[in-house]
């Protein structure tokens, strides 16, 4: 089963470096950027260094690829056997380590939405699961990449 992180509309090229170097240690084999996500190409093809300062090359060794028509893209994931598992605050949401990864599909993908707002409706509506971290504190959420991480290491053990 292939697993990959699919980043969209996150802002920060630190936060993407982040993860991919998360994504790396975690043994994630593609990751998905779509929306306003940095690359780790500028628009010249060239890497980019504020990147790669943060990722330490792991932008360079893991797969990736730009998605450009979303949902539609992440909907043909799905029928190709891809389930897709948003992490949100969400009714629908259940804690991240009760989600057990259906071992009969061909690839899970770990989402990952904007910072400050999490993912349109549309987005989850698709959603096969969504799953959260529950937090004791008193502020809301997580930085992205501290939740991606761990998120990851949880279902991808």
């Amino acid at each position: 089963m292939k697993k990959s992180a699919w980043l969209h509309n996150i802002r920060s090229v630190y936060n993407v470096g982040s993860i991919f170097r998360t994504a790396d240690a975690v043994g994630i084999d593609h990751i998905y950027l779509s929306g306003y996500t940095p690359l780790p190409v500028d628009r010249f093809g060239r890497n980019r260094s504020d990147m790669h300062k943060i990722a330490l090359g792991a932008e360079q060794s893991l797969s990736w690829s730009q998605l450009k028509h979303i949902p539609q893209d992440i909907i043909d994931l799905q029928q190709s056997g891809a389930q897709l598992v948003c992490v949100e605050q969400n009714n629908r949401s259940v804690l991240y380590d009760a989600y057990t990864p259906d071992t009969t599909c061909t690839e899970i993908i770990l989402a990952m939405g904007e910072e400050v707002n999490g993912f349109e409706e549309n987005i989850l509506d698709i959603a096969d699961t969504i799953v959260e971290i529950p937090m004791r504190g008193e502020k809301e959420s997580l930085n992205v990449s501290v939740a991606f991480g761990i998120v990851a290491y949880q279902m991808f053990k």
